[in-house]
């Protein structure tokens, strides 16, 4: 059920493979599994699994520029929306950077399978790299906005808290959930020639 949901909604987008498929379902039954003992996320209904985890983190990918990026996903949390992305796109590299330790055991146990995906388990503030994008959800806009990671920043927010956020390049606004939207930003070099925003 799960599969077939996911190629149904993610169709308009992308043609997923069997092989990305099955590793989109290994993923869910883990998550599954783990948030039993450990809070990865509060949504648990297998149709709102479906769209708001796996095909806004899969539209965040698909809005992603072609060729091979060095990615970093800030505040992984279950995953994502990093390691659909991994599945999505082979040809990137996706870091997922999460502080809580716990959190970051799953995922090493999630992404074992997966050769571009590392787990960095640190806070994002201490992480030290220099990525193509920087990817987040779940996470408020402007902490991923002022971080020095990448030049590009791809986020899933509600469209409720672009207001007061220096002007996104491009907003892609999601078929599944209400006032979801990803949202591109260019980060700005700061004088010392490190990214930031300004």
């Amino acid at each position: 059920m799960f599969r077939d949901q996911l190629a149904e909604e993610f169709a308009p987008y992308a043609v997923l493979s069997g092989d990305q498929l099955t590793r989109l379902e290994e993923h869910q039954s883990l998550l599954r599994h783990w948030n039993q003992r450990l809070n990865l996320t509060r949504i648990c209904d297998l149709e709102e699994m479906v769209r708001l985890h796996y095909c806004e983190s899969l539209l965040l990918g698909h809005a992603l520029p072609p060729g091979p990026l060095r990615i970093a996903d800030v505040g992984s949390g279950g995953g994502f929306p990093g390691i659909p992305v991994a599945i999505l796109r082979p040809e990137c590299t996706v870091d997922l950077i999460e502080s809580h330790s716990r959190k970051a055991v799953f995922l090493r146990e999630a992404s074992r399978d997966l050769p571009n995906v590392r787990v960095i388990a640190v806070r994002a503030e201490s992480v030290k790299g220099n990525w193509d994008w920087a990817v987040a959800r779940a996470v408020r806009p402007p902490e991923i906005l002022k971080l020095r990671l990448a030049r590009r920043v791809a986020l899933l927010m509600s469209s409720p808290d672009l207001p007061g956020l220096q002007g996104p390049d491009s907003i892609l606004r999601s078929p599944w959930g209400r006032d979801r939207v990803v949202s591109m930003f260019h980060v700005k070099p700061t004088l010392d020639g490190n990214v930031g925003s300004t």
